[in-house]
């Protein structure tokens, strides 16, 4: 026992007696020195030391033992626990490209649902080259922005501080989407041409669709960015055109652009009547860079309504595009 294996815990072993030794059986009951105890059963005469139980003397102080042991192994497990969490946390911004991927392979099994999963991961992938145009120009800016994340249904977005130092750079961000993500349309657009694919051509005809849709006058889409540096009041004449939109298309995406797109709106223009310094410095443009941007907004409708007109099919694998 643990008393006799720490010689501070046990009593000293009694000096030899005068007369011929004497085993423990031949030792009468009463005979034992007074400051050594009586054997307990053991088998090998061997006395318990002080503070030392055969495990039955003591069971509270066991108890307490046992669960004091259990409580310092929880307490353990906790603070490890709590150290990877903490290591998780501090690796988090280095894994930017799981979370671009992760939210990404969500989109492709949510479009999946209706258009197959081969047209939905090339769906996924043209808003991704539309969203990395956004990355580019806004690194472009200085200014360091997110990779881009997917939402099922709604698209996919980027985060950043800002969109720019003045009108002119949010232009210039707002626009890189569409004009990166129309190159990638007509690219699928031309490969499908020449090998005679109708899932290329659908799949090019949705691309086209979706850079168009974007250029709506209306923050916080892409062609609300545009208008931030051509005419803001233009705002309001492209939340007029979302709104009847949503009467001809009713669609519950439609109305959480009409949600947003107000409320951005209404914030902006409140901060336009301010009339302060920093706006005024914020929306001045020179003319030549407003008529450059009117020319690439106006460029790229024309050549997505073209790329649409030309890559327009009424059906394929079941899907009817006679509506779009």
């Amino acid at each position: 026992m643990g008393g006799m294996e720490n010689p501070e815990l046990s009593l000293p072993v009694p000096a030899p007696l005068p007369s011929p030794p004497l085993s423990v059986t031949q030792l009468a009951p009463g005979a034992y020195p007074s400051h050594a105890s009586a054997p307990t059963g053991n088998p090998f005469g061997e006395t318990a030391g002080v503070g030392e139980d055969d495990g039955r003397a003591h069971p509270v102080r066991n108890l307490r033992k046992r669960i004091s042991s259990i409580l310092a192994a929880i307490g353990a497990a906790i603070a490890k626990f709590f150290a990877a969490i903490k290591s998780f946390l501090l690796l988090l911004p280095k894994f930017k490209l799981l979370t671009t991927s992760g939210t990404a392979l969500v989109s492709v099994a949510a479009y999946s649902l209706f258009w197959g999963w081969e047209f939905a991961a090339g769906f996924v992938v043209l808003m991704f080259l539309h969203e990395m145009g956004h990355v580019i120009a806004l690194r472009r800016e200085g200014i360091k922005a997110s990779t881009p994340m997917f939402i099922p249904f709604l698209g996919a977005a980027i985060f950043s501080k800002s969109l720019g130092d003045n009108a002119l750079a949010e232009a210039r961000v707002g626009l890189a989407g569409p004009i990166l993500g129309s190159l990638a349309a007509a690219v699928v657009a031309i490969v499908g041409a020449i090998t005679g694919s109708t899932f290329l051509l659908a799949l090019a005809y949705v691309g086209f669709l979706l850079n168009l849709f974007n250029l709506l006058p209306v923050v916080p889409l892409d062609g609300g960015r545009a208008m931030a540096a051509m005419a803001p009041w233009l705002w309001f004449l492209g939340f007029g055109a979302l709104v009847a939109l949503v009467f001809v298309y009713p669609n519950p995406i439609l109305f959480i652009i009409i949600l947003f797109g107000g409320m951005e709106t209404w914030r902006r223009w409140q901060q336009r009547k301010s009339r302060s310094l920093e706006q005024a410095a914020y929306y001045r443009v020179a003319p030549r860079a407003r008529v450059l941007v009117g020319a690439v907004y106006i460029g790229l409708i024309v050549a997505l309504a073209f790329g649409m007109y030309e890559t327009h099919i009424l059906v394929y694998a079941g899907h009817s595009f006679r509506s779009i």
